[in-house]
């Protein structure tokens, strides 16, 4: 609770933003004291991503209107949309990003010297805060995602986005084909709507307040450094444990992206877990077996497979941690390291009945609205899972 206060201290913890930046330095000095080997890596990254997705909401919209006149422009634009996007959500290549103005981030990475495991356990959590907007209003994104779930898919709002301009690309496609009809221009009228009011919304979040992230994600910072102690004082025998605390996870995982790419040759995607953290200060403790942004990527290991044995048991016995499974259309920093084939899975806490983690995005994400015993829960479940891990891999030797 202590370091959840002190991280909210730090008003405006805007990826890129000096807040953030004193924030991270905070927590850099309290892994040094743990004698870990602590870097600060500085990144570049892109805040304006509420700016991003709108161009591409943009380009795709000139393309359905273009293409009613012109259907081979229209196509290509519309095509060059729906391909920008895809890639900049699963972190693959930014096309369109590379258009706005970058600013500096940072990465807090601590090492424990003189560890000679083999594998490796990537500890995670992001330490920058997320923008507010009326998109984030409470029971709006419940509506939208129990409308999806009605008709049997995950709606959020960029699923919502992406599959508007991958509609349109058939659909423009017949048009340059010479199919025209009014069945065509009605159907194409709905995704060029979507990507209408998409733009207005993204730049109203884009100019809305930073919220304070007690939860999301003061609290999964906390429980990594306190798993970080935990581990220092007990280190695992078989794995190298690597603290990563992210910068601009609110931007799309740009955090987590540079630091994949910048110690790629040292993390081994068959020797290497990644346990990300994120939202744990309230309701009961999930782990993430599927998510993403644009398209759901199946988080099924070895890894989700001990989160599983060990909610099972806990289930039959103590009932100490209230966990299950979970697979949304939302994303996290476990996205960037599953889309560069590590095993990897997040660990969350979500209220009963609830889509996503208390506070999402409001400014309501205060420290007082932590519950400390659901932070308790998912860091000692977090552990379970490491010792377990640690256990199985001895095995294998």
């Amino acid at each position: 609770m202590e370091v959840i206060g002190e991280l909210c201290s730090f008003e405006g913890r805007l990826t890129g933003s000096d807040a953030e930046r004193q924030a991270a330095n905070s927590v850099a000095e309290r892994l040094r004291k743990q004698g870990r080997r602590v870097a600060v890596e500085s990144i570049h990254v892109h805040p304006q991503v509420g700016l991003v997705i709108a161009l591409h909401c943009a380009l795709g919209l000139a393309g359905s209107l273009v293409g009613v006149a012109s259907p081979e422009v229209g196509f290509a634009l519309v095509l060059i949309a729906a391909t920008s996007l895809y890639l900049d959500l699963n972190t693959r290549f930014y096309l369109l990003r590379r258009l706005f103005f970058r600013r500096v981030s940072q990465n807090v990475v601590a090492r424990t010297p003189g560890s000679g495991a083999a594998a490796k356990l990537v500890l995670s959590a992001h330490i920058d805060a997320a923008r507010t907007g009326l998109i984030y209003k409470r029971g709006r994104l419940q509506r939208l995602i129990g409308i999806g779930r009605a008709v049997g898919i995950d709606i959020t709002p960029t699923r919502l986005i992406f599959w508007s301009l991958a509609l349109l690309v058939p659909l423009l496609g017949a048009r340059a084909a010479g199919v025209d009809s009014t069945a065509l221009s009605v159907v194409q009228l709905l995704p060029t709507l979507v990507l209408l009011l998409s733009i207005f919304a993204l730049i109203e979040t884009q100019l809305s307040d930073v919220v304070p992230g007690a939860n999301d994600n003061a609290s999964g910072v906390a429980t990594v450094l306190s798993l970080a102690a935990e581990l220092e004082r007990q280190r695992p025998s078989n794995l190298e444990v690597w603290v990563v605390i992210t910068g601009g996870e609110e931007c799309l995982f740009e955090g987590m992206r540079s630091f994949l790419r910048r110690h790629r040759k040292q993390l081994d995607p068959a020797t290497t877990w990644v346990v990300n953290v994120d939202s744990v200060g309230r309701g009961d403790v999930r782990y993430t077996t599927a998510e993403g942004l644009a398209v759901g990527f199946d988080y099924t290991s070895r890894l989700t497979q001990l989160c599983e044995a060990i909610a099972e048991s806990d289930a039959e016995g103590e009932k100490r941690y209230r966990v299950s499974a979970v697979a949304h259309g939302f994303a996290t920093d476990a996205l960037a390291a599953r889309v560069r084939k590590l095993r990897a899975t997040t660990i969350t806490c979500i209220e009963p009945g609830a889509v996503v983690p208390s506070n999402y995005h409001l400014p309501s994400d205060l420290p007082a609205a932590i519950d400390r015993s659901s932070v308790d829960r998912a860091h000692d479940f977090t552990l379970a899972v490491i010792r377990a891990l640690d256990t199985d891999l001895g095995r294998k030797r």
